[in-house]
């Protein structure tokens, strides 16, 4: 059917830190581009978001920091805010899930879905901290994983391996804050039964979805396939939305359940506030010619796809036409990750790079994780910029523009007879529009950018190939013609990266065209429907100040940025190795043996004479020992423990001296030193505390 209005959507950012670049990435630069670009074409579009407030993090955040909740989300929600709007992401509204309208209308909904009977209750045993008195969330729980064996597990997944976990899997879980250990206790909550809608979310979704991306069709299909079962929508916990029925003191609403509500509820805050332009809150949920789009990362769309759309559906609003979710964005070749501090922080990028929004929004769409996870790295970033956006786009605006001052006076040249080559030039751009309309329909922001760029170099070819800088020594009405095209361009490429760069996009509209920024006439030039056009600008207009479009951005400037990861890398290793050891326990006492088959083994002691790193080998140390039988030479793989093996030297050391000669890397080693394995996984010699004769038995 045909829609006349678009709500878009972008997950709400949790309230318990900054936003990042994979944030951005994944999220909100895609659904700024989709809505700049719709707005571009004059369609009626709604960009709605805001802080999620309610989950465990801010929780969390809060007690490390000693400070209420209410204090966390206040900073964390204020600074996201303030970065989005300084990037550049052009919400038509940005609230927040502790608003008075949002926890009203969040409880309104889950009294509405408790009166139809659209819940089940179900009493079940949850792990609960019994010296703290709370029951944990997932995150707030960790453990040993089963998978990878890694201490630190959370309850839903393991960082170290990316297995998705539940609580119950974890071997020896611990309350993620106190360390304690944890029991179960018997619960009481509301879920909603996703059982319900299955045969409804299969046909909707793998019959009526088809063009989704296969990411998220795919994810949904494997839940589908799995069988849906009921999720609670509640929670015991101390911060959140009341649970609005009897018997539920002391419970919450869910915040998987709550943040969504946000869309709709930020939607009836903006309507409220300007009901002139954006009307009625239910023309955008539950009128049929209103298109919805939700952009997400793909941790969310078992969310925005199965749940949401069963919570939607229960009470006759509109379902999502399609729901794009980007991969995830690492960075240096490892997963960003908000607990390790291993990210970059949209506000840090802007005190260290004031200025360059668009140099961040254009590497992060062109290296956009649409199908695959991607890699941010510093080096890619600067080479982008200054490859591209630098040498490419703002090279030929620069050379058309200082041109056209100092050959006709700052205005635009009349045009002449075209070429052959001039035409080939136009001929070569004229889709431009045809087929970034096509790929942004398609939410493939990355090539669309291509193409924006791809006309940038048709401008740099032109003007390399014509030398309008050597014609005006011979061929001024040449000149003028060659530039007139070259300005054409120009304009057209203000509006092609206008989605994409929209800062860069209105500098380079006040040097073309000063008055578009005061709107009339000139204002329109700039439309979505007038790229490919080659008669925007008239001649005899008079140009604006000229400037550079974009600065080289030098080494020095990516060599901070590298310096502060490679600390953040060293206060995360050492942060790892304290938590091991913090939540270190021995392994379990192997089966039985008998002593008999201990005897077998001869254990002796020995004082090292030499210790060195065996050529060619990370791994190997070359012991040469005094036995007291004439020495030997054992081979032991411990050298990552022991950078500096000639500590070695002169300790009295355990070993087994009846093991069968073996070689290794060309050396025979007869015999193998005992360690032992300390809780950060570093591998201790066994030594002798005081001195006795070599060659003597361990017995």
């Amino acid at each position: 059917m045909a829609f006349n209005r678009t709500l878009i959507t972008a997950a709400l950012p949790y309230a318990n830190g900054p936003v990042h670049i994979g944030h951005l990435a994944g999220v909100y630069v895609p659904a700024d581009i989709y809505a700049r670009y719709l707005r571009l074409k004059g369609q009626e579009v709604m960009y709605v978001c805001g802080s999620d407030e309610h989950g465990v993090p801010v929780t969390i955040r809060a007690r490390k920091e000693g400070i209420t909740t209410q204090q966390v989300v206040d900073r964390y929600h204020e600074l996201i805010k303030r970065s989005f709007a300084e990037f550049g992401i052009s919400f038509d509204i940005y609230s927040r899930t502790t608003s008075a309208i949002h926890h009203r209308f969040a409880a309104d909904y889950f009294r509405a879905m408790y009166e139809a009977g659209q819940f089940v209750e179900e009493t079940s045993e949850q792990f609960y901290d019994p010296e703290t008195g709370h029951f944990l969330t997932d995150r707030n729980i960790r453990g040993e994983c089963p998978r990878c064996h890694s201490l630190g597990a959370y309850g839903d997944q393991c960082e170290k391996c990316g297995a998705t976990l539940s609580p119950d899997e974890l071997i020896n879980p611990y309350n993620a804050e106190t360390g304690n250990a944890l029991a179960k206790k018997a619960t009481k909550h509301w879920y909603l039964p996703l059982d319900q809608y299955q045969a409804w979310l299969e046909d909707w979704i793998l019959n009526q979805h088809k063009e989704w991306r296969p990411n998220v069709y795919g994810q949904c299909k494997s839940w589908l396939d799995g069988g849906l079962r009921p999720r609670a929508v509640t929670r015991d916990l101390d911060w959140g939305i009341p649970v609005p029925v009897e018997g539920a003191e002391g419970k919450v609403l869910y915040v998987w359940f709550d943040a969504p509500i946000g869309y709709i509820s930020n939607t009836q805050e903006l309507c409220a506030d300007q009901p002139q332009k954006y009307g009625n809150w239910e023309k955008w949920w539950k009128q049929e010619d209103t298109r919805m789009i939700h952009f997400i990362g793909k941790d969310n769309i078992v969310f925005h796809c199965i749940v949401f759309p069963a919570m939607l559906k229960a009470q006759g609003y509109n379902l999502p036409d399609n729901v794009p979710s980007n991969e995830f964005l690492n960075l240096e070749g490892d997963k960003i990750s908000t607990s390790r501090n291993w990210a970059v922080w949209l506000n840090e990028y802007l005190e260290d790079f004031p200025g360059k929004q668009d140099v961040l929004r254009y590497v992060l769409t062109a290296n956009a994780p649409e199908t695959k996870d991607n890699d941010f790295t510093w080096a890619d970033f600067q080479a982008r910029n200054n490859n591209e956006l630098v040498a490419i786009y703002g090279n030929f605006v620069n050379r058309a523009l200082v041109l056209t001052n100092k050959y006709f006076e700052g205005k635009v040249p009349s045009c002449g007879e075209l070429t052959d080559y001039d035409k080939a030039t136009i001929e070569d751009f004229k889709n431009v529009k045809a087929t970034m309309e096509e790929l942004i329909n398609a939410f493939r922001f990355r090539d669309a950018q291509k193409e924006a760029m791809n006309l940038a170099r048709i401008g740099n070819k032109y003007l390399a190939d014509t030398e309008p800088w050597k014609l005006a020594k011979t061929d001024m009405e040449r000149t003028a013609t060659v530039l007139h095209l070259a300005l054409q361009i120009a304009a057209n490429l203000a509006i092609a990266f206008e989605p994409f760069l929209p800062f860069s996009s209105e500098k380079l509209r006040a040097m073309l065209c000063p008055s578009s920024l005061q709107g009339g006439d000139g204002g329109r030039l700039f439309d979505w429907n007038n790229l490919g056009n080659i008669d925007l600008l008239k001649a005899g207009d008079a140009l604006g100040e000229v400037s550079l479009l974009f600065e080289k951005i030098e080494d020095a400037a990516i060599q901070a940025q590298l310096d502060k990861l490679a600390r953040i890398k060293a206060e995360n290793e050492k942060a790892a190795q304290e938590e091991a050891l913090r939540n270190w326990r021995p392994e379990p006492v192997k089966e039985p043996n008998s002593f008999d088959e201990f005897e077998k083994n001869d254990i002796r002691v020995g004082t090292v004479l030499e210790c060195t790193n065996v050529k060619k080998s990370d791994r190997l140390l070359q012991f040469r020992i005094d036995d007291g039988m004439g020495g030997r030479t054992i081979l032991s793989g411990i050298a990552q423990s022991y950078p500096d093996p000639s500590v070695l030297v002169g300790k009295q050391v355990l070993f087994i001296a009846n093991f069968p000669p073996r070689k290794m890397m060309g050396i025979e080693s007869q015999g193998m030193i005992l360690s032992a394995v300390d809780a950060d996984g570093k591998l201790v010699v066994t030594t002798v505390s005081a001195p006795v004769k070599n060659g003597c038995q361990v017995g």
